[in-house]
């Protein structure tokens, strides 16, 4: 059995990953199990999503740098962690600060949990943005923390996982770093995609939402959005869109040169997997649908990112698009966790070479790094 703990939890993502993992060893014969002793986030609606659909033994609300709300020295011994740590100093979207911004420095409040704690597992995230922060000296830093936090230390295995290839109708890119603690006999290794040369398409994902499904409330548009998504063809957007090419259509383009590549009122194409789904932005950001001229539903959102039809979501349905942006896909996670499990139960599994892309060789000092710990 391991108790988990998580901070940065978001709405759950991670968490049913690893409940989902721990049911499937559980099929196959191994008494894996998961307790969700504790877990934290500073948002309210995310709290009451986590409280309810996961049902941990106890739930933090508030800033982790606030050591009465989340009072870390206090906290029930756990086996496993899981740490999203803030993306926003890192998004290449954002002002990227890295570890000179407010949020870039929080990953510290992860390590504090390894070096009290020392579980004998640990599993980060966050966006790819991080590999070139502070001119790529955050990655180097943060890894150097977490391979010599805690008592014993931790192997690391980073790598840049694509969700798509992993069950997940969506094109998602994150860096994860499973790190296991250095006084235990196992190597995790990076679980082979499934789905690589057959992606889950958009189509296929939400043909299984019911009508009535919880979050599934249709957006209507009127006038200039309307006319504008009628004339956008699937996989097109508001500036690449040849029949807003047409001097007839000029009244609907949008005046911004140079955004070819953009997704604003992007269409998805249904036979692919979705663009990556995000949590915030205005007008032309909320990923549209092939065929009905509308942005998606948050249950459209919520599928992309894997999360059942039975999950209800706290809050408005701004918040609730926020949540669904900031999660974790849950069937990436359950991959990971899988394969996590598996190490720890002895078995063999297909696995694939780790990689953080361009940064290969970095990549190979970091490997050579935790042979030492």
């Amino acid at each position: 059995m391991y108790r988990m703990g998580e901070f940065f939890s978001g709405p759950g993502g991670m968490a049913l990953g690893a409940r989902w993992a721990a049911q499937d060893l559980q099929e196959m014969g191994h008494d894996v199990r998961i307790v969700h002793e504790w877990a934290n986030d500073y948002d309210e609606d995310t709290a009451d999503t986590y409280e309810a659909n996961i049902r941990p033994n106890q739930f933090y609300r508030g800033d982790v740098r606030d050591e009465a709300r989340v009072p870390i020295g206090e906290l029930t011994p756990i086996q496993g962690f899981a740490f999203g740590f803030p993306c926003n100093d890192f998004s290449s979207a954002g002002e990227n600060k890295g570890l000179e911004g407010e949020f870039g420095p929080l990953y510290e409040k992860g390590i504090e949990v390894l070096d009290t704690y020392n579980p004998k597992w640990f599993v980060a995230e966050n966006v790819t943005g991080l590999l070139s922060a502070n001119s790529d000296r955050a990655l180097t830093t943060i890894m150097n923390a977490m391979r010599n936090a805690g008592k014993y230390g931790y192997k690391l295995v980073p790598h840049v996982y694509r969700f798509e290839e992993y069950g997940v109708p969506q094109k998602r890119r994150r860096i994860i770093i499973v790190g296991i603690r250095g006084n235990l006999p196992y190597e995790f290794k990076v679980p082979a995609p499934p789905t690589q040369d057959e992606p889950l398409s958009v189509q296929e994902a939400f043909e299984k939402i019911a009508p009535d499904a919880l979050h599934h409330e249709m957006p209507i548009h009127r006038g200039a959005v309307r006319e504008r998504l009628e004339l956008i063809a699937p996989g097109e957007n508001a500036f690449n869109a040849e029949r807003l090419q047409d001097p007839r259509n000029a009244h609907l383009r949008l005046k911004v040169k140079g955004a070819t590549l953009s997704n604003i009122y992007r269409r998805l194409r249904p036979d692919e997997p979705s663009y990556t789904v995000t949590g915030s932005g205005g007008g032309g950001t909320h990923i549209y649908h092939w065929d009905a001229p509308r942005a998606l539903t948050n249950r459209e959102r919520a599928t992309l990112q894997t999360f059942p039809q039975n999950f209800r979501f706290s809050g408005g349905p701004s918040s609730i698009r926020k949540q669904v942006g900031m999660a974790v896909p849950a069937e990436g996670a359950r991959a990971i966790f899988r394969a996590l499990f598996l190490t720890f139960e002895g078995v063999k599994y297909d696995h694939e070479k780790a990689s953080l892309g361009r940064r290969t060789d970095e990549f190979s000092s970091f490997s050579k790094a935790k042979a030492t710990v």
